[in-house]
């Protein structure tokens, strides 16, 4: 399993907006090796706030796949030239190779 975490820090009261930008339909959900998508708002109580964004698939391969798609560099290429939202103090991101895990047992 491949996955990609993108961290996005956002000033106060903005987390919502980054939720819905990610959590919301789209089209990477129909890509293939695509597992599933996490928006994770960073437990805290004042200031700026952070939105961790965690991408599942099922191989790096898949995930480069999607990287060089069309319809994703499409995506890029529509928002070129124009600035980010400003409420974004900034952002980066982080890649991982699952090499061991744990699920839960339940008996029946």
């Amino acid at each position: 399993m491949f996955i990609q975490m993108k961290t996005i820090q956002v000033e106060e009261g903005y987390a919502d907006q980054m939720t819905e930008r990610f959590a919301g339909e789209g089209i990477i959900e129909q890509q293939p090796g695509f597992i599933d998508l996490s928006v994770l708002k960073k437990k805290q109580r004042r200031g700026k706030e952070e939105v961790r964004v965690m991408i599942r698939w099922e191989t790096e391969q898949g995930w480069k796949a999607w990287e060089t798609s069309e319809v994703h560099l499409a995506g890029h290429r529509e928002r070129r030239g124009k600035p980010g939202p400003s409420f974004i103090l900034g952002s980066s991101q982080d890649y991982y190779e699952v090499l061991g895990g744990k699920q839960a047992f339940h008996e029946r």
